[in-house]
Formats: C-alpha cells, structure tokens, sequence
C-alpha cells in the first residue's frame, strides 16, 4: 500500500524556517514527479511546489518563489520543503503527493507562523 507520511511542521515566528520531509513507502517513488501543496483554514488546497523525478525541472507558485526550496533524495524515497523567511499567510497544512495529485492524500503536518 502505498503511503505518504508528511512531518516537520510546527510553530514558528515570522521570519523564521521549517524543513518539510515527505517519506513516501510501499513503491519506489524515483520516477515520479513530486510536489508539495497546502491547505490554509477555509481555503482550498493549493499548489507550493514541484520537482521532476531526475530534479532537473522545478516550478514554484509565485507566493513562495525566492523563500522555499523544494528537494528529493531519491535513495531515500523522499522529498523535502525548506522554507524560509515564513509569513503569517503560509499557515496551513501541508501536504506531498505527486505532480498529478494521483494519490491519497495523507495527513500532512501543520504548519504555523505568528505574527
């Protein structure tokens, strides 16, 4: 069965950094592009990030260009989220799931930012 587990959320203040980890288990996720995505309080889900299974090809959304740096470490079978200079609008839940969104969802990690 096929799973990803999200962790590395928590509190922090504005300005500050979070690494986001993705373990991905029950395949091997090597050929796959990756991406992260959020869900902030009565918002829908949206897209952060993506990476192409080689991590050759990157696209951010406009919102977290120049702050965040998505990664993978295919050995590893995970991907990773560094985020930097954090706002208060970056709170939400986080997810990781592939370029086309094909599996489910997992629990993500909370992510908070105060002001």
């Amino acid at each position: 069965q096929v799973q990803l587990v999200e962790s590395g959320g928590g509190l922090v203040q504005a300005g500050g950094s979070l690494r986001l980890s993705c373990a991905a288990s029950g395949r091997t996720f090597s050929s796959t592009d990756m991406g992260w995505y959020r869900q902030a309080p009565g918002k829908e889900r949206e897209f952060v990030a993506t990476i192409s299974w080689g991590g050759g090809r990157i696209s951010y959304a406009d919102s977290v260009k120049g702050r965040f740096t998505i990664s993978r470490d295919n050995a590893r079978n995970t991907v990773y989220l560094q985020m930097n200079s954090l706002k208060p609008e970056d709170t939400a839940i986080y997810y990781c799931n592939t370029a086309r969104r094909n599996l489910g969802w997992g629990q993500g990690t909370q992510v908070t930012v105060s002001s």
